[in-house]
């Protein structure tokens, strides 16, 4: 029997206002718990326009046909737009969300802004934007957050030290194979990483002959280790690509895989020591923070 955790990043106005309640709809008529992330702050999303340059990039937007997935809106937020709130726009959402019973956590405050600027960011830089988020989650759900998905699969020291003062139960950082307890540039960490294990939807649609229609076969056929881990997003799985999404739990359901949430698969695996690398994923722009080989 395979193990699978779903993790689910809310990373737009759009995709928490209308995405998130579909997958909890899905979810809830499949009895699947996951794992979701939640941007609480200003949809900045229209100055993720800087990493035009990055190799892959324009690549990746064309193929996961960009503007109609994420909105014409959203591609202006920040820039051309003001920048609105996310969870402020409508609480009952990720209140919806807690009460159900999912795994919620931390995506980010401005998600564009940590992804593109975590490197240079201090722990009080990163510890003031995460306690944004955290605030607002315990406010309206009463409890505080004890898990963080950083934003772009992006880590540094500050960040892993902060999660570690924060007493975080686990955060979801990395790409690799399994959880570990994380190394980076020479230093251990205490907060267990659990990495996605899977490639994502827009890395891999339109690649090599991947359609809608032979991704969730694609998916299937990559439930290979024993804690296995797909992230998903509610601007794509929740929205145009849900169908694609369904038929993947319907054959993982007829296949008998279990469903945990990353908090169980926190609690359940045995962590080795793993080092943190930077490095590239094909389908991906710029790089990631990867657990080595």
């Amino acid at each position: 029997m395979s193990n699978l955790a779903i993790k689910i990043d809310i990373d737009t106005l759009r995709g928490y206002k209308e995405g998130t309640p579909r997958l909890l709809n899905l979810l809830k008529k499949h009895g699947i718990s996951a794992s979701i992330f939640f941007s609480f702050g200003p949809d900045n999303s229209g100055k993720a326009i800087r990493r035009i340059f990055r190799k892959g990039f324009i690549s990746k937007m064309l193929r996961t046909k960009a503007p109609s997935t994420y909105g014409w809106k959203t591609l202006f937020y920040g820039t051309l737009l003001p920048a609105p709130m996310i969870v402020a726009s409508d609480p009952d959402i990720f209140k919806r969300a807690h009460a159900e019973g999912h795994d919620c956590g931390v995506h980010a405050w401005d998600h564009v802004l940590t992804q593109d600027k975590l490197q240079t960011m201090s722990e009080n830089d990163f510890e003031s934007l995460y306690g944004k988020a955290a605030a607002m989650f315990e406010k309206i759900s009463g409890c505080r957050p004890t898990c963080y998905a950083a934003p772009g699969w992006q880590v540094s020291e500050a960040s892993l030290a902060a999660q570690e003062r924060l007493k975080l139960k686990y955060a979801t950082d990395t790409r690799g194979r399994s959880p570990f307890m994380p190394k980076y540039k020479s230093r251990s960490f205490s907060v267990p990483q659990i990495p996605t294990t899977m490639p994502t939807m827009d890395e891999i649609l339109g690649l090599e002959g991947v359609t809608d229609e032979s991704l969730p076969v694609v998916w299937i056929g990559l439930l290979n280790n024993e804690w296995n881990v797909l992230t998903v997003h509610a601007e794509m799985e929740g929205l145009s690509k849900l169908g694609v999404f369904e038929d993947f739990i319907l054959r993982a359901k007829a296949d008998g895989v279990r469903f945990l949430t990353l908090r169980e698969v926190a609690e359940k695996a045995e962590k080795a020591s793993g080092e943190i690398v930077a490095g590239c994923l094909p389908g991906r722009a710029g790089s990631v923070a990867l657990q080595s080989a």
